[in-house]
């Protein structure tokens, strides 16, 4: 990923332009310090945080010994 730093101005009136670039992460300066880091989104990182409780809770549950054997599920999903 290339990384540009850019002014805050110059970040507020190209949003949609720099938004559009693909891997590219920026560092945003006002005064000539950095005041965030903008980058792109992972989208396998989205999709594990949509299903973090249900993965926690399903390692809790097969922590305790609370599993089902794969027949059982066949059974229950009707396969």
């Amino acid at each position: 990923m290339t990384t540009r730093v850019i002014g805050i101005k110059e970040f507020r009136q190209n949003l949609t332009r720099f938004a559009k670039a693909k891997n590219m992460r920026f560092i945003v300066m006002h005064h000539s310090v950095p005041v965030m880091k903008v980058e792109p989104i992972d989208e396998d990182e989205l999709i594990l945080e949509k299903f973090a409780d249900q993965i926690e809770r399903g390692l809790r549950d097969a922590a305790r010994g609370k599993v089902i054997s794969s027949t059982e599920l066949r059974k229950r999903l009707k396969l």
